[in-house]
Protein backbone atom coordinates (compact mmCIF):
# COMPACT_ATOMS: atom_id res chain seq x y z
CA UNK A 1 0.00 0.00 0.00
CA UNK A 2 2.39 2.65 -1.36
CA UNK A 3 -0.12 5.44 -1.50
CA UNK A 4 -3.83 5.16 0.56
CA UNK A 5 -5.63 7.11 -1.56
CA UNK A 6 -5.78 5.09 -4.13
CA UNK A 7 -7.55 1.70 -2.03
CA UNK A 8 -10.92 1.45 -2.87
CA UNK A 9 -13.65 1.44 -0.22
CA UNK A 10 -13.80 -2.42 -0.32
CA UNK A 11 -10.34 -2.42 0.30
CA UNK A 12 -9.87 0.19 2.59
CA UNK A 13 -12.32 -0.96 5.05
CA UNK A 14 -11.26 -4.26 5.19
CA UNK A 15 -8.15 -2.39 6.42
CA UNK A 16 -10.00 -0.46 8.79
CA UNK A 17 -11.56 -3.37 10.41
CA UNK A 18 -8.44 -5.29 10.61
CA UNK A 19 -7.07 -2.30 12.08
CA UNK A 20 -4.37 -2.08 9.66
CA UNK A 21 -5.67 1.38 8.36
CA UNK A 22 -6.45 4.24 10.57
CA UNK A 23 -9.07 6.52 8.93
CA UNK A 24 -6.81 9.02 10.41
CA UNK A 25 -4.43 8.20 8.34
CA UNK A 26 -6.24 7.82 5.26
CA UNK A 27 -8.10 11.35 5.83
CA UNK A 28 -4.89 13.14 5.63
CA UNK A 29 -3.89 11.11 2.77
CA UNK A 30 -6.84 12.89 0.72
CA UNK A 31 -6.32 16.08 2.13
CA UNK A 32 -2.85 15.75 1.59
CA UNK A 33 -3.46 15.50 -2.12
CA UNK A 34 -6.55 17.92 -2.14
CA UNK A 35 -4.30 20.78 -1.14
CA UNK A 36 -1.33 19.77 -3.01
CA UNK A 37 -3.17 19.09 -6.44
CA UNK A 38 -6.78 20.02 -6.79
CA UNK A 39 -5.31 23.43 -7.80
CA UNK A 40 -5.04 22.27 -10.89
CA UNK A 41 -8.80 20.42 -11.38
CA UNK A 42 -10.94 22.46 -9.11
CA UNK A 43 -12.83 19.41 -8.29
CA UNK A 44 -13.71 21.32 -4.76
CA UNK A 45 -15.54 24.43 -3.78
CA UNK A 46 -15.81 23.79 -0.15
CA UNK A 47 -13.05 21.48 1.78
CA UNK A 48 -14.43 20.58 5.56
CA UNK A 49 -11.06 19.59 6.38
CA UNK A 50 -11.54 19.96 10.25
CA UNK A 51 -14.61 18.54 10.28
CA UNK A 52 -13.05 15.35 8.36
CA UNK A 53 -10.35 15.41 11.24
CA UNK A 54 -12.79 15.28 13.68
CA UNK A 55 -14.88 12.39 12.21
CA UNK A 56 -11.84 10.72 11.34
CA UNK A 57 -10.62 10.48 14.77
CA UNK A 58 -14.28 9.75 16.01
CA UNK A 59 -13.97 6.57 13.63
CA UNK A 60 -10.58 5.81 14.81
CA UNK A 61 -11.72 5.79 18.48
CA UNK A 62 -14.93 3.53 17.33
CA UNK A 63 -12.83 0.89 15.66
CA UNK A 64 -10.41 0.62 18.74
CA UNK A 65 -13.28 0.72 21.00
CA UNK A 66 -14.31 -2.54 19.18
CA UNK A 67 -17.91 -1.16 18.39
CA UNK A 68 -19.62 -2.81 15.40
CA UNK A 69 -18.83 -0.81 11.98
CA UNK A 70 -20.12 -0.95 8.98
CA UNK A 71 -18.03 -0.54 4.80
CA UNK A 72 -18.20 3.07 5.40
CA UNK A 73 -16.81 3.46 8.77
CA UNK A 74 -13.98 5.93 8.42
CA UNK A 75 -13.86 6.05 4.81
CA UNK A 76 -13.66 9.50 3.41
CA UNK A 77 -16.14 10.75 0.79
CA UNK A 78 -17.50 14.45 -0.64
CA UNK A 79 -20.83 15.25 -2.16
CA UNK A 80 -21.87 17.52 -5.09
CA UNK A 81 -22.54 21.02 -3.61
CA UNK A 82 -26.14 20.67 -4.44
CA UNK A 83 -26.32 18.36 -1.64
CA UNK A 84 -27.68 20.18 1.57
CA UNK A 85 -25.27 19.81 4.23
CA UNK A 86 -26.68 21.58 7.86
CA UNK A 87 -23.78 24.01 9.06
CA UNK A 88 -22.01 23.59 5.75
CA UNK A 89 -22.43 26.25 2.38
CA UNK A 90 -24.12 25.00 -0.40
CA UNK A 91 -23.87 26.79 -3.26
CA UNK A 92 -25.01 24.59 -6.40
CA UNK A 93 -22.13 27.45 -7.73
CA UNK A 94 -24.72 30.01 -8.47
CA UNK A 95 -24.25 33.52 -6.96
CA UNK A 96 -27.95 33.26 -6.01
CA UNK A 97 -26.99 30.95 -3.08
CA UNK A 98 -23.39 32.30 -2.16
CA UNK A 99 -24.03 32.42 1.63
CA UNK A 100 -26.55 29.83 1.69
CA UNK A 101 -26.14 27.88 4.69
CA UNK A 102 -28.88 24.99 4.93
CA UNK A 103 -30.13 24.30 8.65
CA UNK A 104 -30.90 20.44 7.67
CA UNK A 105 -28.49 17.87 6.29
CA UNK A 106 -30.04 16.40 2.97
CA UNK A 107 -31.77 13.05 3.65
CA UNK A 108 -28.49 10.97 1.73
CA UNK A 109 -25.83 13.02 3.81
CA UNK A 110 -28.12 11.77 6.94
CA UNK A 111 -26.87 8.04 5.59
CA UNK A 112 -23.39 8.80 4.96
CA UNK A 113 -22.55 10.02 8.27
CA UNK A 114 -24.71 7.82 10.11
CA UNK A 115 -22.79 5.28 8.39
CA UNK A 116 -19.74 6.51 9.71
CA UNK A 117 -18.27 8.52 6.63
CA UNK A 118 -15.76 11.05 6.86
CA UNK A 119 -16.88 14.82 4.98
CA UNK A 120 -13.85 15.81 2.90
CA UNK A 121 -16.06 18.53 1.28
CA UNK A 122 -18.68 20.00 -1.61
CA UNK A 123 -17.60 19.55 -5.59
CA UNK A 124 -17.87 21.81 -8.46
CA UNK A 125 -21.07 21.19 -10.51
CA UNK A 126 -23.04 23.45 -13.49
CA UNK A 127 -25.42 26.06 -11.84
CA UNK A 128 -27.92 24.71 -10.38
CA UNK A 129 -26.78 21.42 -11.96
CA UNK A 130 -28.13 22.97 -15.07
CA UNK A 131 -26.32 25.67 -16.18
CA UNK A 132 -22.75 25.11 -17.82
CA UNK A 133 -19.52 24.67 -18.06
CA UNK A 134 -20.00 28.62 -16.99
CA UNK A 135 -17.32 31.43 -16.27
CA UNK A 136 -19.42 33.91 -15.00
CA UNK A 137 -20.65 31.76 -11.92
CA UNK A 138 -19.42 31.71 -8.60
CA UNK A 139 -16.41 29.23 -9.17
CA UNK A 140 -14.27 28.09 -12.19
CA UNK A 141 -15.35 25.13 -13.87
CA UNK A 142 -13.99 21.57 -12.80
CA UNK A 143 -11.50 20.00 -15.11
CA UNK A 144 -10.43 16.55 -16.83
CA UNK A 145 -7.81 14.23 -14.72
CA UNK A 146 -6.64 12.48 -17.53
CA UNK A 147 -6.15 15.78 -19.72
CA UNK A 148 -6.86 19.21 -18.16
CA UNK A 149 -7.84 21.60 -20.99
CA UNK A 150 -10.90 18.57 -21.64
CA UNK A 151 -14.58 18.60 -19.57
CA UNK A 152 -15.19 16.42 -17.31
CA UNK A 153 -18.78 16.72 -18.46
CA UNK A 154 -21.62 18.03 -16.52
CA UNK A 155 -23.27 18.15 -14.26
CA UNK A 156 -21.43 16.04 -11.53
CA UNK A 157 -18.47 17.18 -13.22
CA UNK A 158 -15.95 17.64 -9.48
CA UNK A 159 -17.40 14.37 -8.14
CA UNK A 160 -16.21 12.66 -11.32
CA UNK A 161 -13.10 14.48 -11.15
CA UNK A 162 -12.21 14.05 -7.92
CA UNK A 163 -12.59 10.31 -7.63
CA UNK A 164 -10.93 10.25 -10.44
CA UNK A 165 -7.59 11.77 -9.54
CA UNK A 166 -7.54 10.15 -5.95
CA UNK A 167 -8.82 13.43 -4.15
CA UNK A 168 -11.81 10.56 -2.27
CA UNK A 169 -12.79 7.08 -2.76
CA UNK A 170 -16.57 8.29 -2.89
CA UNK A 171 -18.78 10.81 -3.81
CA UNK A 172 -22.87 11.81 -4.85
CA UNK A 173 -24.27 13.14 -7.42
CA UNK A 174 -27.18 13.75 -9.11
CA UNK A 175 -28.35 12.68 -12.87
CA UNK A 176 -30.89 14.32 -14.60
CA UNK A 177 -30.21 13.74 -18.11
CA UNK A 178 -26.61 11.96 -17.49
CA UNK A 179 -25.41 14.02 -15.45
CA UNK A 180 -24.06 11.11 -13.50
CA UNK A 181 -22.92 8.91 -16.20
CA UNK A 182 -21.43 11.82 -18.03
CA UNK A 183 -18.70 12.61 -15.98
CA UNK A 184 -18.18 8.98 -15.04
CA UNK A 185 -17.51 8.27 -18.44
CA UNK A 186 -15.44 11.18 -19.23
CA UNK A 187 -13.54 10.52 -16.03
CA UNK A 188 -13.22 7.28 -15.93
CA UNK A 189 -14.93 6.12 -12.66
CA UNK A 190 -18.32 4.28 -12.31
CA UNK A 191 -20.94 6.10 -11.66
CA UNK A 192 -25.27 4.88 -11.26
CA UNK A 193 -28.20 6.71 -11.72
CA UNK A 194 -30.51 4.52 -9.80
CA UNK A 195 -33.91 3.59 -10.70
CA UNK A 196 -35.90 6.37 -9.94
CA UNK A 197 -37.40 6.50 -6.98
CA UNK A 198 -35.10 4.48 -5.09
CA UNK A 199 -32.63 6.99 -3.47
CA UNK A 200 -33.93 9.67 -1.71
CA UNK A 201 -33.60 13.19 -3.24
CA UNK A 202 -34.94 15.13 -0.42
CA UNK A 203 -32.20 18.14 0.68
CA UNK A 204 -31.11 18.07 -3.10
CA UNK A 205 -31.40 21.16 -4.67
CA UNK A 206 -33.90 20.28 -7.61
CA UNK A 207 -33.03 20.31 -11.22
CA UNK A 208 -36.20 19.47 -12.88
CA UNK A 209 -39.11 17.33 -10.37
CA UNK A 210 -39.73 14.14 -12.35
CA UNK A 211 -36.06 13.24 -13.70
CA UNK A 212 -34.12 13.93 -10.84
CA UNK A 213 -31.88 11.38 -9.56
CA UNK A 214 -29.40 10.77 -7.01
CA UNK A 215 -26.83 8.71 -7.21
CA UNK A 216 -22.68 7.05 -6.13
CA UNK A 217 -19.63 7.65 -7.89
CA UNK A 218 -16.54 5.63 -7.48
CA UNK A 219 -13.32 4.50 -8.49
CA UNK A 220 -14.93 0.72 -9.50
CA UNK A 221 -18.42 -0.48 -9.71
CA UNK A 222 -18.13 -2.77 -6.06
CA UNK A 223 -17.74 0.65 -4.21
CA UNK A 224 -20.87 1.99 -5.88
CA UNK A 225 -22.71 -1.36 -4.71
CA UNK A 226 -21.07 -0.60 -1.13
CA UNK A 227 -22.63 3.26 -1.07
CA UNK A 228 -25.78 2.11 -2.66
CA UNK A 229 -26.51 -0.17 0.35
CA UNK A 230 -25.89 2.69 2.28
CA UNK A 231 -28.46 5.62 0.49
CA UNK A 232 -30.97 3.22 -1.25
CA UNK A 233 -34.49 3.25 0.58
CA UNK A 234 -37.60 4.99 0.97
CA UNK A 235 -38.05 8.26 2.66
CA UNK A 236 -41.48 9.81 2.96
CA UNK A 237 -40.33 13.36 2.58
CA UNK A 238 -39.27 12.73 -1.18
CA UNK A 239 -42.93 12.49 -3.27
CA UNK A 240 -40.80 10.31 -5.77
CA UNK A 241 -39.47 7.87 -3.27
CA UNK A 242 -40.31 4.39 -3.98
CA UNK A 243 -41.35 1.90 -0.82
CA UNK A 244 -39.37 -1.40 -2.32
CA UNK A 245 -36.95 -3.89 -0.70
CA UNK A 246 -33.56 -3.25 -0.33
CA UNK A 247 -31.43 -6.24 -1.86
CA UNK A 248 -28.07 -6.72 -0.30
CA UNK A 249 -25.95 -5.14 -3.16
CA UNK A 250 -22.56 -6.46 -2.62
CA UNK A 251 -23.75 -9.55 -2.09
CA UNK A 252 -25.16 -9.61 -5.71
CA UNK A 253 -22.01 -9.11 -7.18
CA UNK A 254 -20.94 -12.68 -7.62
CA UNK A 255 -18.87 -12.27 -10.95
CA UNK A 256 -20.84 -14.36 -12.76
CA UNK A 257 -23.27 -13.36 -15.80
CA UNK A 258 -23.41 -16.19 -17.56
CA UNK A 259 -26.87 -17.10 -19.21
CA UNK A 260 -27.46 -12.87 -19.47
CA UNK A 261 -29.31 -11.78 -22.17
CA UNK A 262 -28.08 -8.18 -23.58
CA UNK A 263 -29.52 -6.22 -25.70
CA UNK A 264 -28.25 -3.63 -27.71
CA UNK A 265 -30.26 -0.98 -29.27
CA UNK A 266 -28.86 -0.94 -33.08
CA UNK A 267 -30.60 2.14 -34.59
CA UNK A 268 -29.57 4.51 -31.93
CA UNK A 269 -25.46 3.40 -32.46
CA UNK A 270 -25.75 2.85 -36.18
CA UNK A 271 -28.84 5.59 -37.58
CA UNK A 272 -29.52 8.05 -35.40
CA UNK A 273 -26.17 8.79 -33.24
CA UNK A 274 -23.64 6.82 -35.15
CA UNK A 275 -20.60 6.54 -32.64
CA UNK A 276 -16.83 7.37 -33.86
CA UNK A 277 -14.81 4.41 -34.99
CA UNK A 278 -12.61 4.03 -32.01
CA UNK A 279 -15.75 4.10 -29.83
CA UNK A 280 -17.64 1.75 -31.37
CA UNK A 281 -14.71 -0.70 -31.60
CA UNK A 282 -14.11 -0.37 -27.98
CA UNK A 283 -17.61 -1.03 -27.23
CA UNK A 284 -17.99 -3.88 -29.22
CA UNK A 285 -14.60 -5.58 -27.49
CA UNK A 286 -16.62 -5.54 -24.37
CA UNK A 287 -19.87 -6.64 -25.96
CA UNK A 288 -17.21 -9.46 -26.80
CA UNK A 289 -15.79 -9.52 -23.08
CA UNK A 290 -19.43 -10.31 -21.93
CA UNK A 291 -20.00 -13.09 -24.41
CA UNK A 292 -16.86 -14.52 -23.06
CA UNK A 293 -18.40 -14.32 -19.44
CA UNK A 294 -21.42 -16.37 -21.00
CA UNK A 295 -23.84 -13.84 -22.04
CA UNK A 296 -25.65 -13.87 -25.25
CA UNK A 297 -26.34 -10.27 -27.17
CA UNK A 298 -28.80 -9.21 -29.32
CA UNK A 299 -30.10 -6.19 -30.96
CA UNK A 300 -33.11 -4.82 -29.83
CA UNK A 301 -35.76 -1.93 -31.45
CA UNK A 302 -36.61 0.99 -29.05
CA UNK A 303 -38.34 4.02 -29.95
CA UNK A 304 -36.94 6.47 -31.39
CA UNK A 305 -33.73 8.19 -29.29
CA UNK A 306 -35.00 11.85 -30.63
CA UNK A 307 -38.41 11.36 -29.32
CA UNK A 308 -36.94 10.51 -25.95
CA UNK A 309 -34.72 13.64 -25.81
CA UNK A 310 -37.71 15.71 -27.55
CA UNK A 311 -39.95 14.45 -24.31
CA UNK A 312 -37.20 15.52 -21.80
CA UNK A 313 -36.03 18.24 -22.70
CA UNK A 314 -39.38 19.77 -23.26
CA UNK A 315 -40.57 18.78 -19.47
CA UNK A 316 -36.85 19.86 -18.04
CA UNK A 317 -37.15 23.44 -19.04
CA UNK A 318 -40.68 23.76 -18.18
CA UNK A 319 -39.76 22.53 -14.61
CA UNK A 320 -36.85 24.23 -14.81
CA UNK A 321 -38.75 28.03 -15.06
CA UNK A 322 -40.92 26.80 -12.21
CA UNK A 323 -38.22 26.28 -9.98
CA UNK A 324 -36.35 29.35 -11.23
CA UNK A 325 -38.76 31.55 -12.44
CA UNK A 326 -39.01 34.09 -9.63
CA UNK A 327 -35.27 34.79 -9.53
CA UNK A 328 -34.79 34.81 -12.63
CA UNK A 329 -37.45 37.64 -12.97
CA UNK A 330 -36.41 39.74 -9.97
CA UNK A 331 -32.45 39.36 -10.15
CA UNK A 332 -31.54 37.62 -13.66
CA UNK A 333 -27.90 39.39 -13.43
CA UNK A 334 -27.41 36.58 -10.16
CA UNK A 335 -27.86 33.71 -12.98
CA UNK A 336 -25.25 32.78 -15.53
CA UNK A 337 -25.50 33.24 -18.69
CA UNK A 338 -25.75 29.81 -19.81
CA UNK A 339 -28.58 28.60 -16.89
CA UNK A 340 -30.03 32.17 -17.86
CA UNK A 341 -30.85 31.51 -21.12
CA UNK A 342 -32.16 27.75 -20.95
CA UNK A 343 -34.46 29.12 -18.20
CA UNK A 344 -36.20 31.85 -20.30
CA UNK A 345 -36.68 28.83 -22.57
CA UNK A 346 -38.86 26.92 -20.35
CA UNK A 347 -40.92 30.18 -19.96
CA UNK A 348 -41.33 29.78 -23.67
CA UNK A 349 -43.19 26.61 -23.18
CA UNK A 350 -47.06 26.06 -22.78
CA UNK A 351 -49.10 23.98 -21.10
CA UNK A 352 -50.47 22.25 -23.53
CA UNK A 353 -46.77 21.30 -24.59
CA UNK A 354 -45.74 20.40 -21.70
CA UNK A 355 -49.04 17.35 -20.95
CA UNK A 356 -48.16 16.16 -24.20
CA UNK A 357 -44.50 15.78 -23.18
CA UNK A 358 -45.58 14.23 -20.20
CA UNK A 359 -47.91 11.97 -21.74
CA UNK A 360 -45.16 10.68 -24.87
CA UNK A 361 -43.16 10.22 -21.58
CA UNK A 362 -45.60 7.70 -20.39
CA UNK A 363 -45.91 5.83 -23.65
CA UNK A 364 -41.86 5.90 -23.97
CA UNK A 365 -41.16 4.34 -20.60
CA UNK A 366 -43.46 1.45 -21.41
CA UNK A 367 -42.20 0.63 -24.69
CA UNK A 368 -39.09 0.94 -22.63
CA UNK A 369 -40.39 -1.57 -20.31
CA UNK A 370 -41.71 -3.85 -22.48
CA UNK A 371 -38.25 -4.29 -24.31
CA UNK A 372 -36.41 -4.67 -21.24
CA UNK A 373 -39.58 -7.42 -20.25
CA UNK A 374 -37.45 -9.59 -23.23
CA UNK A 375 -33.42 -8.97 -22.21
CA UNK A 376 -32.10 -8.61 -18.85
CA UNK A 377 -29.71 -5.71 -19.83
CA UNK A 378 -29.14 -3.34 -22.46
CA UNK A 379 -25.69 -2.05 -23.35
CA UNK A 380 -24.51 0.73 -25.06
CA UNK A 381 -21.92 3.37 -24.69
CA UNK A 382 -21.99 6.41 -22.47
CA UNK A 383 -20.86 8.73 -24.79
CA UNK A 384 -17.86 9.80 -26.81
CA UNK A 385 -15.06 10.21 -25.16
CA UNK A 386 -14.37 13.77 -23.32
CA UNK A 387 -14.33 17.24 -25.65
CA UNK A 388 -12.68 20.34 -25.03
CA UNK A 389 -13.53 22.51 -21.91
CA UNK A 390 -14.79 25.44 -23.66
CA UNK A 391 -17.79 27.58 -23.16
CA UNK A 392 -20.84 26.10 -25.06
CA UNK A 393 -24.05 27.97 -26.37
CA UNK A 394 -26.79 27.72 -23.98
CA UNK A 395 -28.81 26.14 -26.98
CA UNK A 396 -26.71 22.83 -27.27
CA UNK A 397 -28.71 21.84 -24.43
CA UNK A 398 -31.35 21.50 -26.93
CA UNK A 399 -29.27 20.13 -30.39
CA UNK A 400 -27.24 17.49 -29.43
CA UNK A 401 -28.59 13.73 -28.95
CA UNK A 402 -27.96 12.47 -25.96
CA UNK A 403 -27.23 8.11 -24.88
CA UNK A 404 -27.96 8.80 -21.20
CA UNK A 405 -31.22 10.42 -21.62
CA UNK A 406 -34.11 7.69 -22.16
CA UNK A 407 -33.03 6.52 -19.12
CA UNK A 408 -34.09 9.34 -17.06
CA UNK A 409 -37.22 9.43 -18.77
CA UNK A 410 -37.94 5.71 -17.93
CA UNK A 411 -36.57 5.48 -15.25
CA UNK A 412 -34.40 2.34 -15.23
CA UNK A 413 -31.22 2.19 -13.06
CA UNK A 414 -27.97 2.88 -15.92
CA UNK A 415 -24.45 2.37 -15.06
CA UNK A 416 -21.35 3.92 -16.70
CA UNK A 417 -17.60 2.18 -16.52
CA UNK A 418 -14.91 2.65 -18.23
CA UNK A 419 -14.16 0.11 -21.11
CA UNK A 420 -10.95 1.18 -22.46
CA UNK A 421 -8.99 4.34 -23.23
CA UNK A 422 -8.46 6.37 -26.21
CA UNK A 423 -5.08 7.22 -28.49
CA UNK A 424 -5.44 10.43 -26.53
CA UNK A 425 -5.20 8.67 -23.12
CA UNK A 426 -9.18 10.20 -22.06
CA UNK A 427 -11.48 6.73 -21.18
CA UNK A 428 -14.08 5.37 -23.47
CA UNK A 429 -17.33 4.52 -21.26
CA UNK A 430 -20.01 1.62 -21.16
CA UNK A 431 -23.39 2.37 -20.03
CA UNK A 432 -25.04 -0.68 -18.59
CA UNK A 433 -29.36 -0.54 -18.00
CA UNK A 434 -31.45 -2.54 -15.95
CA UNK A 435 -35.19 -3.60 -15.33
CA UNK A 436 -36.69 -1.28 -12.86
CA UNK A 437 -35.32 -1.70 -9.40
CA UNK A 438 -33.14 -4.38 -10.65
CA UNK A 439 -29.97 -2.28 -9.90
CA UNK A 440 -28.13 -5.59 -8.35
CA UNK A 441 -27.93 -7.00 -11.64
CA UNK A 442 -26.77 -3.60 -13.23
CA UNK A 443 -23.93 -4.02 -10.44
CA UNK A 444 -22.98 -7.47 -11.15
CA UNK A 445 -22.49 -6.71 -14.70
CA UNK A 446 -20.04 -3.86 -14.03
CA UNK A 447 -18.25 -5.43 -11.58
CA UNK A 448 -17.87 -8.77 -13.70
CA UNK A 449 -16.68 -6.50 -16.32
CA UNK A 450 -14.29 -4.56 -14.44
CA UNK A 451 -12.60 -7.43 -12.69
CA UNK A 452 -12.28 -9.68 -16.38
CA UNK A 453 -10.49 -6.18 -18.11
CA UNK A 454 -7.55 -4.15 -17.08
CA UNK A 455 -8.90 -0.74 -16.81
CA UNK A 456 -9.26 -0.11 -13.35
CA UNK A 457 -5.73 -0.53 -13.20
CA UNK A 458 -4.40 3.05 -14.90
CA UNK A 459 -5.06 6.01 -13.35
CA UNK A 460 -4.41 9.86 -14.52
CA UNK A 461 -0.92 11.40 -13.80
CA UNK A 462 -1.31 15.09 -12.68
Amino acid sequence: MSDPAFLTIAEASKLIAARKLSPVELTEAYLGRIAKLDHLLDSFVTLTAERARYEAKAAEAAVMAGQPIGRLHGIPYCLKDIYETAGIRTTAMSKLLADNVPARDSYCQEKMAAAGGVLLGKNATWEFAHGGPSWDVLFPPARNPWHRDHSPAGSSSGSAAAVAAGFSPATLGSDTGGSIRGPAAACGIAGLKPTYGLVSRRGVIPNCFTHDHAGPLAWTTEDVAILMQVIAGHDPEDPGSADVPIPNYEVALTGDVKGLVIGVPADWLEMELPLAPATRAAFDAALEVFRGLGATVRPVALPPLQQFDDAKRTIAVAELFTIHGQDLRTRPELFGASLRYRIIAGGLVRAEDYIQAQRLRTDLARAMQKVMATVDLLMLPTAEPAGKLEPLPPSALFTKASLTTPFNVGGNPALSVCCGFAANSLPFSLQIVGRLFDDATVLRAGDAYEKATPWRDKRPIL
